[in-house]
């Protein structure tokens, strides 16, 4: 069975950084990273144009935690409660036993191992706390940095599969508990 109960809240640590949940208090480093246009190279209906888009976002994401939909980690520096980005569980099919991930980083970090790290994290949590068997993760035909990091932990393409749900830009990559 699917474990979706994320109270108390797991904070995960890596060598580096702390993954933790989302506050209110996060509003407005959510808002200037979700209105960033390096953030949104690749995405689609994610920026923001109001603080108050975001604020809405964040209560949503709580109510989503609270009722085992969605698990969402602020990604942070050890030690510096900085805002990096986001990496999350998402679209959770207790029936499938299968989530989504997304993750975004902050420009800045890129090319730091950050989101590999972080990334290395949720997928331990997917498949031993939440006992997952399949993470799937959409990406952009064209976002390379994204589906090197995807290969890197062993997610595979998966071809048989169109995403017109999603754009036309979008592929499927999988990642499979052996």
């Amino acid at each position: 069975m699917v474990e979706t109960n994320f109270t108390p809240f797991p904070v995960l640590e890596t060598e580096r950084l702390i993954l933790r949940q989302l506050e209110s208090t996060d509003d407005k480093e959510i808002f200037s990273h979700r209105s960033d246009d390096r953030v949104n190279k690749y995405l689609e209906d994610f920026r923001h144009a109001t603080i108050e888009q975001t604020q809405t976002f964040i209560e949503r994401v709580q109510n989503e935690v609270a009722n085992h939909k969605t698990i969402l980690w602020v990604i942070t520096e050890r030690g510096k409660n900085k805002f990096l980005g986001t990496v999350c569980l998402w679209n959770i099919s207790p029936k499938d036993h299968k989530a989504e991930t997304g993750y975004t980083l902050d420009p800045k970090f890129h090319g730091k191992g950050y989101m590999n790290e972080a990334l290395v994290k949720i997928i331990d949590f997917g498949f031993n706390k939440m006992k997952l068997r399949t993470i799937e993760a959409y990406t952009r035909k064209d976002n390379d940095p994204s589906i090197q990091l995807l290969l890197r932990n062993k997610f595979k393409l998966d071809a048989t599969r169109k995403t017109a749900d999603r754009g036309t830009e979008r592929i499927i990559f999988t990642l499979t508990l052996r």
